[in-house]
Order: C-alpha cells, then structure tokens, then sequence
C-alpha cells in the first residue's frame, strides 16, 4: 500500500558538490482534489497530473532556497489550460489551481495543454513577506521551449531549464502526480557561490561548472533511472536508497510530525472577509444587480472550492458603516 504521508527530505553528498531534495505529497494532495470534487468543480485528470507536479516542485523550489515569502509557480499560454498556479508560503503550505477554458485532450502533455501555437510561458515569482516601501516581487519568466525551439512536453523540463537560466546551476529535476501522491526529486550542483540569480544576485563563476562537473553528472544520471512509478509508490529511504546506495548520501532536517515548520501541507488563506472585501470593490451598484438578479452572491474559492453566499442582508451590511449597522442574518458559508 502506498504511503499518504506528506514528507520532505533533504540531502547532500558528502564531499561533494551535490545536494537533493525530495518531497511526497500523500493525504495533503488528496485534500486539495477531494474539496475539488466535493465542490463539483473537479479538473480533467491531465490539469490535474500537472498541477500536482506543480504543487511538488513549488514546495521543491521553495525549500531549497529558503524565501521568507511567497513562491508562485505560474504557467499560461494558448491552449485549453489558460492558466495553472502553484503558490508556497515559507513553512511549506501550499495551494494550486487552474483555470480551464476549452477541451482537453486526453492524455496531453504540456505543448497540448499551454503551448499549442508556441505562446506558453512559465512565471516564477518571489513575494517577500518583509517588503520595503516601493519593493516589487522578483520575477523570472521562460518559454516553453528548448534552446533549439523544440516544445518541452513536460513541466520538469521546463524548470531545468529555468534553473539553468536564472541560477546558472546544473539541475536534475523528476516530477509525477496522480490522484493519490505528487512527488518530486531534485539534484542540484551547489552553487561556487553566493544564491546564484534565484533572488537578483549574480554568481558569475557557476557557469564555469556548467555540464562538466563529473560528480553531478554522475548523480543526475542515476536520478534520471527514476521512474515515475518508482517516485509515487516508493518512500524517500527506499528511493535515495535505490539509486545512490554506492554515494555517500547524508540526511538532513528530520521531520518533527505532521505539522512541523518543515512538513509540506495543504493550505487555503481564503476567508469570508476576503471575499467581502473583494465584493466591496466592485462596487455597490455591481453586487446589487447580481442580487437582483440571481436573489444572492455566490463565490467559490479558485484554490479549494469553498463556497461563499452573500443573501440581500449580508450585502446590504458589507456596504453600510459598522457603526449603522443593524443585527445581521446568520453567518453562511
């Protein structure tokens, strides 16, 4: 039976300039699809797959640079998935969603997907919690193509890629989801120095190791003996054990429990007062034609499909001062 633990493991090669993660993805993934469904707005099981390696490879990326803030993955293009988001706060909560727009094909891959007429794109955001009067979200975004314009079909692609491209590191990255588990495994060269690009910064001498470190290419050719079977079924021990038994493979941060700081989860920030307040900007007139004409406000929560009802009583109390407030109707959700 496959285990529905949601775990992180990191690792380094001693002596080595190598490091890994790899994360699984058990009863937090099921939680994100089971709310999907329960609100009947479940995604064909192709965006699903996706957004799953989405949801691995953000908590991937996340930890392995250690942002006190937001990662956003974000891929858009011109295909029947116009958007897919994966977004990872600091302590590893994460949510996803997708916005659909016409028929997916069964079994499509991402040129299928995002890139029918070569337009998709691949959006890494950085949204720090601390920001400075005036700081903007650093941002680095990538073409779902090769160096020679060939389409990538698929999502761990296109992030080596970027890595390769913003961090100027070497990355061997392995991604699957189903409805059960999303994993992920990640091997990395270890920057010469500094953070490479990830943030802004420059690591100019890390290209000079680019494709000839004999140690890395040695571990990213026995990570890519992975399969996705081996990836969704296996635990991290019997993985790392599998394929580095002869490395010298070293542990690090052991998990505390469920919920420990480091212990990827499922997790939505979505409220009813968000919700309000994104009524109250749409203004008045707005919301009241919507009442008018549907006799109550429904929305639901593109991260978990939670639902929210406003009735003419709620309304009518998002847009009156507290302080003129009369008693309220029943709180509904």
């Amino acid at each position: 039976m496959t285990d529905m633990s949601d775990e992180l493991v990191k690792f380094i090669f001693d002596g080595l300039p190598v490091r890994g993660l790899l994360v699984r993805l058990g009863s937090s993934w099921q939680d994100v699809l089971a709310r999907r469904a329960l609100a009947g707005d479940a995604f064909p099981p192709e965006v699903r797959a996706l957004l799953g390696e989405m949801a691995a490879a953000g908590v991937l990326m996340q930890s392995n640079i250690k942002f006190n803030g937001a990662l956003v993955l974000q891929m858009y293009g011109d295909g029947p998935v116009k958007l897919a988001v994966a977004e990872v706060q600091p302590d590893l909560a994460f949510r996803v969603t997708a916005k659909v727009v016409g028929a997916v094909p069964a079994g499509a891959r991402l040129e299928a997907l995002l890139n029918v007429h070569g337009q998709g794109r691949c959006a890494i955001t950085l949204d720090p919690k601390d920001k400075l009067p005036g700081q903007v979200p650093y941002q680095g975004v990538v073409a779902l193509h090769g160096d020679q314009r060939e389409p990538l079909q698929a999502l761990a692609e296109v992030l080596e890629h970027y890595m390769l491209q913003s961090e100027q590191l070497d990355t061997k990255l392995i991604l699957a989801a189903n409805d059960q588990v999303a994993a992920g495994l990640l091997i990395q060269r270890m920057p010469v120095q500094g953070m490479g690009n990830v943030q802004g910064t420059s690591g100019a001498r890390n290209e000079d190791e680019i494709g000839i470190n004999e140690a890395y290419n040695r571990i990213a050719m026995l990570a890519a003996t992975l399969t996705a079977d081996e990836l969704l079924t296996l635990t991290p021990d019997t993985v790392l054990r599998r394929l580095f038994w002869e490395e010298p493979v070293r542990l690090l941060t052991p998990q505390d429990g469920p919920h420990a700081p480091h212990t990827p989860r499922f997790e939505c920030s979505c409220s009813r007062e968000r919700v309000g307040s994104m009524l109250k900007s749409l203004g008045r007139d707005e919301v009241d034609s919507i009442i008018t004409e549907q006799g109550r406000v429904e929305i639901g929560c593109d991260f978990c499909g939670k639902k929210y009802h406003f009735d003419p009583v709620d309304v009518g109390g998002l847009f009156t001062p507290v302080r003129d407030q009369p008693p309220g109707s029943a709180v509904r959700q």
